[in-house]
């Protein structure tokens, strides 16, 4: 668990902007989950099982009869059990399917206390290492998610903590090996190319506080001369 007020406090909000969500009627694949699932996830929402909450985290969106109303109503339990280490879905598929349920429409309310919880989460992580999510996963999630990354990484570049210094090290050494950041897509749908903005970030914007001599490669240095005159 990270042991950060804020976040704490961000997480709070979000139980408390959710809360407006009454349970429905739950429908969906009667091959896949029981009758029992469906009487729970259709009951109150701190009843609900750990392990039918993971499941509907994950599962496709055509196996339930309304997905969107449902991964709303399940969005405090879901994102809660990342922050807990109780989760075991993968963080980037949480991403995804969020997005696929339209997260971004959703009240006002709601929307805003989940761009919250980001915020406060990436501030968390930046000051906590090792933190319980990997750093790679924690900035795909929010990444997929607001469908933005460059403001992450701007935020990254002026918070200049060891922690902050330590996760840095840690994704040049997820991403450069066999030279994935040439080609390095988040989410688990592959939805968002990260290859022009986290090389140009890695390359230009925090080169000094990374000792690793494989930002060297001449190979990664022409890659971003080519995403760039692409860009441009």
């Amino acid at each position: 668990m990270y042991r950060s007020p804020q976040l704490v406090t961000a997480l709070d909000a979000l139980d408390r902007a959710f809360a407006s969500e009454e349970p429905f009627s739950v429908t969906g694949c009667s091959f896949c989950y029981t009758e029992q699932d469906f009487v729970s996830l259709s009951g109150p929402l701190h009843l609900i099982p750990d392990d039918l909450v993971s499941l509907a985290a994950g599962e496709v969106p055509d196996h339930w009869g309304d997905f969107p109303r449902l991964y709303r109503r399940l969005a405090p339990r879901i994102i809660r059990s990342v922050f807990t280490g109780q989760s075991t879905v993968d963080e980037e598929l949480i991403a995804s399917r969020l997005v696929q349920a339209g997260w971004t429409t959703w009240d006002a309310a709601l929307a805003g206390a989940l761009r919250d919880v980001w915020s406060a989460w990436w501030q968390a992580t930046l000051h906590s290492y090792p933190s319980p999510v990997p750093i790679r996963k924690t900035l795909g999630l929010i990444t997929v998610a607001t469908n933005s990354l460059s403001p992450w990484l701007d935020q990254w570049a002026t918070t200049r903590t060891p922690a902050a210094d330590a996760h840095l090290a840690d994704l040049i050494d997820d991403v450069t090996f066999e030279a994935e950041i040439t080609d390095l897509h988040m989410g688990f749908l592959g939805e968002y190319h990260a290859t022009p903005e986290l090389l140009r970030w890695l390359l230009r914007d925090v080169r000094e506080r990374a000792a690793d001599p494989r930002l060297d490669d001449p190979y990664l240095l022409e890659h971003l001369r080519s995403v760039t005159q692409h860009a441009d």
